[in-house]
């Protein structure tokens, strides 16, 4: 099978990798499509999203729809085939998160449900394989007062910029024990088994995966040459002032609907005079069908 994303098939890449450059956006404008309701989109709406997603596996829209109602993200992705939610068990009971503020409780101890920041990551880095993460929706009720922006980078823009500098930081980072995720012991979620595994991925249809954390807690890396390597090379791109880099406030009726992007959080406050924050988190181990 050709696949771009394999190292012996040089042709390929340089094929995909000049069409993916001359698609990419270059301003987070690009990304922002318009909607009336994401609950029910129109197929100009849809086509829209679609082609943004089918460029750099993102978009944002933005909507009228102000209110809080976990609905919105669950009903924005049923439109684009992601019905398999991961219901991870700090998610409600119908597999949505509340990403906010939490001052007591199990959540508060879990740095998303907290107004500190949040390094560059793709979600469900600490799942096992077969509850990978592959897209993902997140829609604001409330922004914060001041922060909260997200920085944005496509996956598959990162695997191509590594390879371009060194295809053996690609090699290393494919190896099924580049990463891993040591126990964890936790009275109320109980034991999690160690988790090992590659950074990029391809599935069965030779779409690419990327797991990754810029925690320096909880995270062990391979300690070979090559994978401190490439490691060290990807946290420079990510540090970097590369144009495919985007930085977005999502703001009240906003949303991001991707396929699992590298993305971070800067830290955000909220006070008296201003509602808290409040953004929605629907995780799918689905693809979208764009």
């Amino acid at each position: 099978m050709i696949n771009q994303f394999d190292l012996n098939d040089a042709e390929s890449f340089l094929r995909w990798r000049d069409r993916k450059l001359s698609a990419a956006p270059t301003s987070v404008s690009e990304l922002v499509v318009e909607v009336r309701d994401p609950r029910q989109l129109s197929p100009n709406e849809h086509a829209a999203l679609a082609e943004r997603i089918h460029r750099c596996n993102m978009a944002i829209y933005a909507s009228p729809v102000h209110e809080a109602d976990t609905d919105i993200p669950r009903l924005l992705g049923a439109q684009f085939g992601l019905v398999h939610l991961d219901a991870n068990w700090l998610a409600g009971e119908d597999g949505v998160s509340e990403i906010r503020v939490f001052d007591n409780g199990t959540r508060q101890h879990y740095i998303p449900y907290t107004d500190r920041p949040i390094k560059w990551h793709s979600d469900g880095y600490y799942n096992p394989p077969e509850r990978e993460i592959r897209a993902m929706v997140l829609h604001c009720v409330r922004n914060a007062a001041s922060g909260g922006e997200n920085r944005l980078m496509d996956h598959e823009m990162a695997y191509l910029l590594l390879r371009d500098e060194n295809p053996q930081h690609i090699r290393a980072l494919m190896q099924p024990d580049a990463m891993t995720i040591p126990e964890r012991v936790d009275e109320t979620d109980g034991v999690r088994a160690a988790q090992s595994g590659p950074v990029f991925s391809l599935d069965a249809d030779g779409n690419l995966h990327m797991r990754y954390t810029a925690r320096t807690r909880s995270i062990a890396w391979k300690q070979d040459a090559a994978t401190q390597a490439a490691v060290a090379a990807l946290e420079k791109l990510l540090a970097s002032a590369t144009p495919h880099i985007f930085k977005a406030r999502l703001e009240p009726g906003m949303g991001l609907l991707c396929n699992n992007v590298l993305h971070d959080r800067s830290a955000f406050s909220d006070n008296s005079a201003h509602p808290p924050r409040l953004l929605y988190r629907a995780r799918y181990l689905d693809r979208i069908l764009s």
